[in-house]
């Protein structure tokens, strides 16, 4: 575990993809439990498999439900912290890493660059390391579609998630997140995955999150070629985290 705290994320999700083929997150809101409840949950997604921690919500996420959270994570679990921001007021110097990240598909110049340009003085001053991301939000959206004031991409505008997945790319992003949205019914459909994954950069891995309830939607996802998956709603709601985070592990090949 010492040697992924040694390492940059960045440089650590390009090993365990290079190792695994394929990545799970788990992603925790402090807004939705308890600190403490927030760490028992890491650490059974840690037990079953998962490969980094994301921390973030879309609305409620104030900096002590953040720091409250993450120090509750930290105690529990060693694995990569990311900070899944919502914007600039609720960042903490504790994480291990925070997506720096565009809503491409906002229209609301706060989640294009306002934000980030507010929080870049003191993500700088506090030497987080930055994962640049290009964020596309997917129909149905759900709640985080609303707070970004997105301009959904359809589900059969494959050619629309492309163009913003390639205007990532030549921002120089090094990651690409596709977003169904947190209890979304159905993940982002396989052919816009697929047709996404063939245009943009191999090295760039690509995430998808929304709507990933199950092993099976997770094995549909990765094949369709998301290299990292992310199921929140699904660690939010059951009982039996661990094994339900064992079960998406394992149709991921892992």
């Amino acid at each position: 575990m010492a040697e992924k705290k040694a390492e940059a994320v960045y440089d650590y999700i390009l090993r365990e993809l290079r190792e695994k083929e394929k990545m799970h997150m788990a992603l925790i809101d402090p807004d939705k439990q308890s600190p403490q409840k927030a760490g028992e949950k890491a650490l059974a997604a840690a037990l079953g498999g998962t490969s980094a921690i994301m921390v973030g919500g879309s609305t409620g996420v104030t900096q002590q439900k953040l720091d409250e959270t993450i120090k509750a994570i930290k105690e529990r679990v060693e694995l990569p912290v990311i900070l899944f921001p919502s914007g600039a007021s609720a960042i903490t110097p504790n994480l291990d890493a925070l997506y720096f990240m565009m809503a491409m598909n906002s229209t609301d110049p706060r989640f294009l660059v306002e934000e980030q340009a507010k929080a870049a003085p003191y993500i700088k001053k506090m030497g987080i390391e930055t994962i640049p991301m290009g964020y596309v939000i997917v129909e149905p959206g759900m709640k985080v579609g609303e707070v970004s004031r997105a301009r959904l991409v359809k589900r059969d505008e494959a050619e629309r998630a492309i163009g913003y997945a390639l205007a990532a790319e030549m921002f120089g992003m090094k990651l690409v997140y596709l977003e169904a949205g947190s209890g979304a019914d159905s993940p982002v459909p396989p052919d816009m995955i697929k047709a996404v994954r063939e245009k943009l950069d191999p090295k760039i891995p690509l995430i998808v999150g929304g709507g990933i309830d199950g092993p099976e939607k997770a094995r549909t996802v990765a094949m369709a070629g998301a290299d990292i998956i992310v199921t929140g709603t699904l660690v939010e709601k059951v009982g039996d985290v661990e094994d339900k985070i064992r079960e998406i592990v394992e149709a991921l090949g892992r």
